[in-house]
């Protein structure tokens, strides 16, 4: 159902554009040919080639050897693909006409080139034009909504803004209110205060360091840890290999909000949360396991923290990440990898 309704909506539009095609082919060259049925086969060989060389430039040869930059075996491979689908096509051709001068390669080279590599080479270019200018414009548009996006966060950032040296002044205030004895207190407002100094003073650029991210979840992480009691437990386990590369900033915290939110709450047995940061080559992996009521007791996963999120990933990562959500009955986990 799913499949059948991905062909209606992304490729439906190829197949009448084809079938246009092989429609107009045919009005205009089937009086070429004295048998009906002949003209309707040489038709259909021709665009089924055409079709053929169109999809390998436009979905093989664009994406994993013009768009990395590697020229030189781009353009060898294409003209190389011209060459031989031209000679096929004039070898099938050649037996189904009774044309052994199609079929025969020697002879008239200057005819053969100009009446099949050269038009191979106009019409599979202007797909392939065709392809670029689409794949810009929807790169455009990704540009476009990735600045939206930034707006808006800028603009509830400063809605949301307090003075910020009043609060840290505030702050150090309470920190020296609490008696030194009380180092789990003092402690737990140095945290809060590191927090809220990444949010403020280092989180304003579009990418920051990994490591920064992660102290600023280990923090989080053990400020929610003072308000549970001993039936939770909760795991955070980062590789030492995750460093040296940038993320965006915030953007792995909604998932760790989102577990601790709707962590379970079972009493004769241990509630867990479950955090784990590791290196795969080039890929970063992210995962985040969290306990959950069975009985449904706690509050539905998601809102529109997590939507947001994978909203981001979207604009931000198109085509360089991979996210699963898993909702099962006693647990909810997040798989999360990102190609750096």
């Amino acid at each position: 159902m799913h499949n059948a309704a991905f062909f209606i909506k992304y490729k439906l539009h190829h197949l009448i554009l084809w079938l246009l095609l092989f429609g107009l082919w045919f009005f205009f060259r089937h009086d070429d040919y004295v048998v009906e049925s002949t003209a309707f086969k040489v038709t259909l060989i021709k665009v089924v080639d055409l079709a053929l060389m169109v999809y390998i430039t436009n979905y093989l040869l664009i994406p994993f050897l013009l768009y990395k930059k590697r020229y030189f075996l781009f353009a060898v491979i294409f003209l190389m693909m011209i060459i031989l689908s031209s000679i096929g096509k004039m070898y099938l051709l050649g037996h189904l006409t009774n044309n052994p001068a199609l079929t025969n390669l020697a002879g008239n080279l200057k005819g053969r080139i100009y009446d099949n590599v050269i038009p191979h080479f106009f019409l599979v270019t202007a797909g392939a034009a065709f392809k670029l200018v689409s794949d810009h414009a929807k790169m455009q548009q990704q540009m476009i909504e990735v600045i939206k996006e930034r707006s808006k966060a800028e603009l509830d950032f400063l809605k949301s803004q307090i003075n910020p040296h009043f609060l840290f002044n505030s702050l150090n205030g309470v920190y020296f209110l609490i008696e030194k004895s009380n180092l789990a207190a003092r402690n737990a407002l140095h945290k809060f205060s590191d927090m809220l100094r990444y949010q403020l003073y280092e989180m304003n650029g579009d990418i920051i360091p990994v490591e920064k991210e992660i102290k600023y979840l280990e923090d989080y992480v053990d400020l929610q840890k003072l308000r549970k009691d001993e039936h939770y437990i909760v795991h955070f386990n980062c590789s030492p290999q995750v460093k040296g590369f940038t993320i965006p900033p915030l953007l792995l915290i909604p998932f760790v909000e989102n577990a601790f939110k709707h962590i379970s709450h079972n009493i004769h047995q241990m509630n867990s949360i479950t955090i784990e940061m590791a290196m795969e080559g080039r890929d970063f992996r992210f995962n985040v396991i969290n306990s959950k009521d069975k009985d449904g007791t706690t509050e539905q996963h998601g809102g529109i923290g997590l939507s947001n999120v994978i909203r981001r990933l979207g604009l931000l990562y198109p085509g360089k990440h991979e996210l699963k959500i898993n909702n099962e009955a006693e647990k909810f986990s997040i798989n999360l990898k990102i190609n750096i």
